[in-house]
């Protein structure tokens, strides 16, 4: 089975890239979705970021204030360390598990696992191959500000919170550019799809 690292800058399409390998018959992971459901009311690491950011960081059903955490772990490097350190040992063991899994079934030949940290984590190495997704920075930024309605300063953390997406391209084994038309990405990911499967 091919294991296959999906990445790239925050906002830069990867969740669309990640949509249509499946849509092609890959299967896939997305680790910010376990990361949601790791941080629901209750879960043990629900429990130690309210131990750790206090109750400000939660809404009045318990549920996290994603906006009340991120501008604290955006403004702070040690506190995003801290979130960081709670969250990503879960992801990890989560996505590894889940690989070990595809690989039992035996009818998986390929597996992506939409990893937007793989490289700031270091885990770049448990994968057969790494695929980046990039665009613009301009349009990164006003992609980042319009999904998240942020302005141009928190939009800068967010993006600055993270690898500059060339350089996680310089490392990749494939770039995909989502700057073009969604019809030319998706010929793009079905190029891609084809030439590894």
């Amino acid at each position: 089975m091919l294991r296959i690292g999906l990445t790239g800058g925050v906002a830069t399409g990867k969740s669309h890239v990640r949509a249509q390998m499946a849509e092609l018959g890959w299967s896939t992971i997305d680790a910010d979705r376990l990361a949601h459901e790791m941080v629901r009311p209750g879960q043990p690491a629900w429990r130690e970021i309210r131990e750790r950011f206090g109750d400000a960081v939660c809404g009045a059903a318990g549920a996290l204030n994603r906006q009340a955490l991120g501008s604290i772990v955006f403004s702070d490097a040690e506190a995003r360390k801290d979130l960081e350190a709670i969250i990503h040992p879960r992801v990890y063991g989560a996505i590894q598990e889940w690989l070990d899994q595809r690989a039992r079934e035996g009818a998986h030949a390929v597996a992506v696992a939409d990893i937007p940290l793989l490289y700031e984590t270091g885990h770049d190495a448990d994968f057969d191959r790494v695929i980046v997704v990039v665009c613009a920075p301009e349009t990164q930024l006003r992609r980042v500000m319009a999904r998240d309605g942020l302005d141009d300063t928190a939009a800068r953390q967010r993006i600055a919170a993270q690898w500059p997406t060339a350089d996680k391209a310089a490392r990749a084994d494939i770039v995909i550019s989502t700057d073009g038309s969604i019809e030319e990405t998706n010929a793009r990911v079905a190029a891609v799809v084809e030439q590894l499967s």
